[in-house]
């Protein structure tokens, strides 16, 4: 079936085209019914199925023939270390870990607390809890004490697992005084911490409460997998509210398992037995989705990556890896590429590497910038393929279906949505808009399996979030427009298409031309209020390395390329060279965080960034350039953690 009606299949008659799927996996009781509505009236998937997801990622596999194939290589950059777990290894793993967390009092639905950097622990930890149908939420490794402390007191865990250091380039990062801290200060802190020991620090430990993993999986024995409802939770993740409270998204386990194992195919065209690696953080919904279980209940071998696109050694370091281990599909974030073209813009570091396993790239986290994929497609002679989500929905919403039916690449758009996904483009007032034309970028209800069926204990929250805007509509946040062929352009966060003298402008697009400047590496373009026109554009410039020119030179070329592309009404007229933008720990440039310190004297530093000393910096490039009258308000926790 060709992708047209095999979309139209899946948005007009959902129940049937996802019954047909329910066979993508192994359930120990096939599902009564396929979607319904639960107590709170929200829609649900496959009510009455019982699995384990970890059963499915795992133990499947080796009753079926994989025992021996590798599941997960583990290749750390700054440590120098590498090792690689089959699937029965992996299995044996996880079914001791699980026994260990059994010891400590765990049982189905109870709640963990994982903080840990990007080791084999972390994914034995994942999939233990999944085993036992215990929740596991993964904090990012590294996450300050108090945001830890507001994750605890609201997941309220039974156990917390950690290790004893992260690393960060060259960088050791103690996590036991940070959790220590964050127990401290929660309200509900859980009784048991279980410590991964790694060389690189010691950990401090409180006899009675913190267990050394070693000591308690020498005594553990193996647990068995759990039968669960297609309806319990697998996990819940954190992520930024505009409020300042994190909300906890929740996955489910039939729904998520599902989605998963269809995505691989249909979005990743990937096959069991195939390399897949996403250079994310287990603590993103990439790294749940596509570093852990996506590729493990496929059958694939996933790549466990600890280690930075540059400086661990160097630019090459994604080629090696794709080399060393004969990656099929690689996936990342646009930035990590902007970071490897800075350092490395005629891709050099690429010729010492033979990457013909690589059949395709894929990038998402971010919008793909066009300078960005014109690079790549210049240095690469696979498909570059964009594609769009968010940690609420955990898989693609908008893709190229490179496993069903791949379609010509318009640069800037992410292509399709993916069968399930009714994409639409409404105005403020909930009208659709005619074709090229901007507006929210929303999704028909229901959501497919696999999405975020609610909040964990915040139904109110989920509704007013996600539902209360458009009326029988998922409200993604974003905005863009389909064009005329149907091809979905997202050009940023609602928040970042800016209003100048009532023109809706998007910033998306005055980033585009400015990354087309053959001097500049990455770029950031904030909307900051001005009481003549309401807002104003600003522009952040990092250049490439080895590039001269002169401030007042480069903000006269940008100026006039914005003027020549979309004119004056967008009134572009400043442009700052700056060292860095501020980002997320996965790479997401901290727009809100950027248009805020324009214009508000305190702000506190959100908890997501990766180096605090880069606000003091733009603070300092932005004090000149202010614009208009500015109320003193306090930045809380506000940025999307992306994906």
């Amino acid at each position: 079936m060709r992708y047209k009606d095999l979309h139209t299949l899946s948005v007009e008659n959902p129940r049937f085209f996802w019954r047909q799927r329910m066979n993508l996996i192994d359930w120990y009781e096939e599902p009564e019914k396929v979607l319904y509505e639960d107590e709170e009236g929200l829609s649900r998937w496959f009510r009455g199925g019982k699995l384990n997801t970890s059963y499915l990622a795992l133990d499947y596999h080796v009753n079926n023939g994989r025992g021996r194939q590798v599941a997960l290589y583990f290749d750390s950059a700054v440590t120098h270390t590498k090792r690689r777990y089959t699937y029965r290894e992996l299995r044996d793993e996880v079914a001791l870990f699980a026994g260990a967390l059994r010891a400590q009092g765990v049982e189905k639905g109870d709640r963990v607390i994982i903080y840990m950097p990007m080791i084999p622990e972390a994914v034995i930890a994942m999939l233990a809890c999944a085993r036992l149908g215990a929740v596991h939420s993964v904090v990012f490794g590294g996450f300050a004490p108090h945001e830890l402390a507001v994750r605890i007191d609201d997941a309220k865990p039974k156990c917390l697992i950690t290790a004893s250091c992260g690393i960060e380039f060259k960088n050791i990062i103690d996590y036991k005084p940070l959790v220590d801290k964050a127990l401290e200060e929660a309200i509900h802190p859980p009784t048991s911490v279980i410590v991964f020991p790694r060389p690189h620090a010691k950990a401090k430990m409180l006899a009675g409460r913190d267990h050394d993993w070693h000591e308690l999986m020498h005594s553990a024995e193996p647990a068995d997998p759990v039968p669960v409802d297609s309806a319990d939770p697998l996990y819940i993740l954190y992520t930024s509210g505009t409020t300042g409270k994190p909300k906890g998204v929740i996955r489910d386990n039939g729904g998520h398992a599902i989605a998963l194992k269809y995505s691989m195919k249909t979005v990743y065209n990937i096959n069991p037995g195939e390399v897949f690696w996403a250079a994310s953080d287990v603590g993103w919904v990439v790294g749940h989705s596509y570093i852990v279980y996506g590729p493990l209940i496929h059958g694939c071998t996933t790549v466990l990556y600890e280690g930075k696109p540059v400086r661990t050694p160097d630019a090459g370091a994604f080629w090696r890896v794709i080399s060393e281990y004969k990656v099929s599909a690689f996936f990342t974030a646009p930035t990590a590429f902007r970071a490897i073209r800075k350092e490395d813009p005629d891709a050099h570091l690429k010729r010492n590497y033979d990457i013909s396993s690589l059949r395709t790239l894929y990038l998402a986290g971010e919008r793909l910038d066009p300078p960005t994929y014109e690079w790549l497609t210049q240095i690469l002679d696979v498909p570059i393929v964009d594609h769009w989500w968010q940690t609420e929905t955990g898989w693609p919403i908008v893709a190229n279906p490179m496993g069903l039916e791949p379609h010509r690449v318009k640069s800037g758009s992410a292509s399709f949505p993916v069968p399930g996904f009714k994409v639409e483009v409404l105005d403020d007032e909930g009208h659709t808009v005619p074709a090229g034309k901007m507006g929210n970028i929303v999704i028909k209800l229901p959501l497919p399996p696999g999405c975020l069926p609610n909040l964990w204990q915040d139904s109110d929250g989920f509704r007013k979030a996600y539902l209360s805007r458009f009326e029988d509509y998922y409200d993604t946040s974003d905005g863009g427009y389909i064009d005329e062929d149907g091809y979905v352009f997202i050009m940023g966060r609602t928040d970042d298409v800016i209003n100048v003298a009532g023109h809706r402008l998007s910033t998306g697009e005055m980033e585009e031309l400015i990354g087309g400047h053959e001097a500049v590496a990455e770029c950031a373009v904030v909307g900051i209020d001005d009481q003549l026109k309401g807002q104003l554009p600003i522009g952040l410039v990092v250049l490439k390395d080895g590039v001269n020119v002169e401030n007042e030179v480069l903000e006269a070329e940008l100026i006039a390329l914005i003027r020549k592309d979309i004119g004056a009404v967008a009134a572009f007229k400043k442009a700052m060279v700056v060292k860095r933008l501020p980002k997320t720990r996965s790479g997401k440039i901290l727009r809100k965080t950027i248009r805020r310190l324009a214009v508000e004297e305190q702000i506190i530093t959100p908890p997501t960034i990766d180096d605090p000393a880069i606000i003091m910096e733009i603070r300092t490039a932005l004090r000149d350039h202010r614009v208009g009258q500015y109320a003193n308000t306090t930045l809380g926790e506000s940025e999307s953690d992306g994906i």
